[in-house]
């Protein structure tokens, strides 16, 4: 993110009343970096760990041991994992996918389901997402601008879907590829964080805080997110929104 960029949004986030500083906001489960070392942990996923700062994210999103988090949009389980580390054997993930990808997925989220035991894996053909009870909270990493820039409206129903997934006073955690105006930020899979924020508060959330966490100034947000140059390391937005009591 560039100079002024980061000024931008740190200008706004003061206007709006938004906190910056990551401190720990959930208490993960025990065990938690145990569960991520764990020798059944794929060796190619524990790489990810430095750039996703997996515990630092979590707890700003708010998750803790015991809760019930619905992840959207969850492929093959690299949050699911975290996720799953984070809410203990006390807590319990349900893991999203759009019925689309199952054939894709299926096999590696079926796998990891029955080694993790506190996660189930299901699909869903539309905005319905059909929990049999509202979540503690929810989580989606790098999949809102999917939906965002197939138009707004695609954008506000997934995010409803959610909002309507969760308990009131529950908290939604997202991340996602930062994009500058004047891009083509469908192609390169991204999108602006001013409509990251628009988007969440038209669909009934409110913004309780964003964190510079994910940042990455190196990436000049020219490039699309599968570049090998910033492959799993792109500048991240981290956005922790609130369902109203």
């Amino acid at each position: 993110m560039n100079a002024s960029k980061r000024t931008e949004w740190f200008a706004l986030g003061l206007f709006m009343g938004i906190g910056f500083n990551a401190t720990a906001f959930g208490e993960l489960a025990v065990g938690f970096q145990a569960a991520l070392a764990s020798a059944e942990r794929p060796a190619e996923e524990k790489v990810r760990d430095a750039s996703r700062k997996p515990e630092e994210v979590l707890s700003f999103v708010g998750i803790e041991a015991g809760m019930t988090v619905l992840e959207l949009f969850a492929g093959g389980g690299w949050y699911t994992e975290a996720l799953s580390a984070a809410v203990g054997p006390e807590g319990m993930v349900y893991a999203q996918n759009p019925e689309r990808f199952r054939e894709r997925v299926a096999e590696a989220a079926a796998a990891r389901a029955a080694r993790l035991e506190n996660v189930e894996v299901f699909y869903t053909v539309d905005s319905d997402i059909g929990l049999p009870a509202q979540a503690d909270a929810a989580f989606t990493a790098l999949n809102l601008h999917d939906y965002a820039n197939r138009g707004d409206e695609t954008g506000l129903a997934f995010l409803r879907g959610i909002y309507d997934s969760v308990l009131p006073g529950g908290t939604l955690g997202v991340v996602d590829h930062v994009g500058v105006a004047g891009r083509d930020n469908t192609e390169l899979h991204r999108m602006e964080v001013s409509k990251a924020r628009e988007l969440l508060i038209a669909s009934g959330f409110s913004i309780e805080a964003e964190s510079e966490i994910l940042m990455n100034s190196t990436d000049d947000h020219t490039l699309g997110i599968r570049d090998p140059s910033i492959r799993y390391n792109t500048d991240r937005m981290l956005i922790r929104a609130r369902k109203p009591e």
